[in-house]
């Protein structure tokens, strides 16, 4: 880590980038993340206006995000194609409960549609964000990240008619973060938490439906607001599975859903520490939560670290 240095990096993989694709066009698969932010860029300073950035909205994101993400590129140049896809994954993810089923079924709903896409488009590279700590924990069997194909054997010129360039795939969050800061992105690009490639999906256990969604990005956000000032890897809620008898405002019996809070420190997300915040900061989110969601009854505090535990739930 002493000894990276940023700017040779990013000389070395626009170089390598403009080999790979040579005169062809390309599609850059855009979340609005620090890895995919990075990779965009990277992408579009060897290619310029031939690399085409898709943003998937497939439901799961944070509410707004496709604006966000829209308006932050636009202002470096790029044009973004924002794709409304969230019945598609809706309907993959329906009846499905066992997280690893759940990625799965993200991973192919994904990559048909970029197929679909590239196809649309013409073009048959694709680029996309994958950092070391994708690979590492894929391989090695903890949990199925969305975006790692060739690693684990799948081919996917052969599967979805595309070529994948990972310009980061050797990388680790912090030096993507050195990356992302040497480019020149905003900082509400380069120290943004890390959002899983399934997006809040995986931050509902059990089975999603559209009244869990709803409920899940609500409490994102109320948690964002509240806990932005916070120097932290992750911070977010689950929507736990099950229900739990609370009482409304009136004094009288209600069942409502559970929301587990996850705020941790890490470096490489590969283990992590979670953090003892102030109490007056759990309570002020505890409230809203309670107070804008009625249909929560209770709230907890997660105080495992990584390992045992992963950073996700599922």
């Amino acid at each position: 880590m002493d000894d990276f240095n940023p700017r040779l990096f990013i000389e070395e993989k626009i170089e390598w980038l403009r080999k790979e694709i040579g005169s062809e066009d390309a599609i850059v698969a855009l979340s609005g993340g620090v890895d995919s932010s990075v990779t965009a860029v990277l992408g579009f300073k060897a290619i310029g206006s031939r690399l085409k950035s898709v943003f998937l909205d497939d439901g799961f994101m944070r509410i707004g995000e496709a604006d966000r993400v829209r308006s932050i590129f636009e202002k470096l140049g790029m044009k973004v194609h924002v794709y409304d896809v969230e019945h598609e994954f809706l309907e993959a993810l329906r009846g499905v409960r066992d997280a690893e089923e759940k990625r799965r079924e993200f991973r192919e709903t994904f990559y048909r549609i970029f197929s679909r896409i590239a196809r649309e488009f013409g073009v048959r590279i694709v680029l996309q964000g994958t950092i070391a700590a994708d690979i590492v924990e894929t391989k090695s069997g903890i949990k199925t990240q969305h975006n790692v194909l060739e690693q684990i054997g799948i081919d996917p010129l052969k599967s979805y008619g595309f070529k994948i360039l990972e310009p980061i795939k050797e990388l680790y969050k912090s030096q993507v973060r050195l990356i992302a800061k040497e480019l020149g992105l905003p900082d509400e690009i380069v120290k943004r938490r890390p959002f899983p490639g399934p997006g809040l999906s995986i931050r509902i256990l059990g089975e999603v439906t559209k009244e869990k969604l709803s409920l899940i990005k609500k409490a994102t956000a109320i948690v964002d607001d509240e806990l932005s000032d916070i120097e932290c890897f992750q911070a977010f809620p689950v929507l736990l599975e099950g229900m739990a008898t609370g009482l409304d405002s009136t004094g009288g019996r209600k069942y409502g859903y559970i929301l587990a809070l996850r705020i941790v420190e890490s470096m490489d997300a590969l283990t992590a520490k979670y953090m003892k915040i102030d109490w007056s900061k759990l309570e002020k989110v505890r409230d809203r939560l309670l107070t804008e969601i009625p249909s929560v009854a209770r709230i907890l505090y997660d105080i495992t670290d990584k390992p045992p535990a992963t950073i996700e739930f599922e």
